[in-house]
């Protein structure tokens, strides 16, 4: 008996773990189907129909080559930071709500605990970078480094103007507090700043300067191949599904969906009553629940779409207007907002009540 709740969590990692690996591998064949298709190209159209299969056959590819690592690399060091860079990108979703109640663990300091993790990924390619004992891989882990922890600031302090109008770490509460009103409407400019920071921490286009390939080769994974190749792959798009999602809980309204005004709606269009009574059945736990989760990855594919576009629309930019960017615009811009927003919710007596209290 005692193996039970043991049991039981393996199973509920396993049912958020398998489907955001299936959803990698669909987000990169959605990436080059969508830039063949902004570039006037095909795009992977072979493998599978219209090429959904593409990115297992690229990972049964990787999977089965040869091994082949630098002789004067550290070699534990040089195996363990892929591990850790995929270990610390899949963490973040133990506290993803995919819907009301819907959560492995509906921790109190969620987004707390989302900054620390994505923080420690970090040292994942710090140290892949330094014991592939390679300059360029070297390089590509200090640049990554650099621009991680330059961004991080920035996100950070776009996160904390979210939580001054909820008064909560949690993410579900985050989430029940958009239902008058999505956070992007009355923060629309710090949504563009949390955007800009998410697409420099996952290292995406015009800001991947850590894998600038006319530059650097491959950046900190040019000696990688193989599975370890993988790993960083996989984390790459881990990352960036998952800063996706963050994005949709604070700013999007995460998995919510008024179903009550849509049947105000259609009460005035429906004479006889016949709609409604057919969509009674959507009022049960479990379809709510279904519905929920649907919206979350709507939206979540949505600003999917938006990271793509903006790789197959921006050239990249160097690395020191990278860094000048981030400290002598965006954070003076930030800490202005920080200033200004608790100002503007004490004028109108609006502070939360979890905030209130202290």
């Amino acid at each position: 008996m005692l193996y039970i709740p043991t049991f039981i969590s393996i199973i509920e990692v396993l049912l958020v773990t398998v489907p955001v690996l299936l959803t990698v591998a669909f987000v990169t064949v959605a990436e080059r189907k969508t830039m063949a298709s902004m570039q006037r190209r095909l795009g992977p159209n072979v493998v599978g129909y219209y090429g959904l299969l593409q990115a297992f056959a690229d990972a049964l590819k990787l999977l089965l080559k040869e091994y082949v690592s630098p002789t004067q690399a550290n070699l534990v060091l040089f195996f363990l930071g892929p591990v850790i860079t995929l270990i610390f990108s899949l963490l973040g979703y133990a506290v993803i709500p995919y819907g009301p109640g819907l959560a492995i663990w509906d921790f109190d300091l969620g987004i707390l605990y989302m900054l620390a993790v994505s923080s420690l990924a970090t040292y994942g390619i710090l140290l892949a970078g330094w014991s592939a004992n390679s300059k360029y891989a070297f390089l590509g882990s200090l640049r990554s480094t650099a621009q991680l922890i330059s961004y991080e600031l920035i996100l950070s302090s776009a996160i904390l103007l979210v939580i001054l109008l909820t008064g909560s770490l949690n993410l579900t509460v985050n989430i029940e507090a958009q239902r008058s009103i999505w956070f992007i409407v009355p923060l629309f400019p710090v949504f563009i700043i949390f955007f800009i920071g998410s697409v420099a921490e996952t290292n995406r286009a015009p800001f991947d300067l850590a894998e600038a390939e006319s530059e650097l080769v491959s950046g900190f994974m040019t000696e990688h191949a193989a599975v370890v190749f993988v790993f960083f792959f996989l984390a790459e798009y881990g990352s960036i599904v998952l800063i996706c999602i963050l994005t949709t809980i604070l700013f999007l309204g995460g998995y919510l969906f008024n179903f009550s005004l849509l049947l105000s709606l259609l009460q005035e269009i429906d004479y006889d009553g016949s709609i409604i009574s057919q969509l009674e059945i959507f009022s049960s736990p479990l379809i709510e629940g279904l519905i929920s989760g649907l919206t979350l990855g709507i939206k979540s594919c949505l600003m999917v779409f938006v990271f793509i576009w903006v790789r197959a629309s921006f050239p990249r930019i160097r690395f020191d207007q990278l860094m000048l960017f981030s400290w002598t615009i965006l954070l003076p811009i930030v800490i202005a907002f920080i200033v200004v927003v608790p100002c503007i919710i004490y004028s109108f007596d609006i502070i939360p009540s979890n905030v209130a209290l202290f």
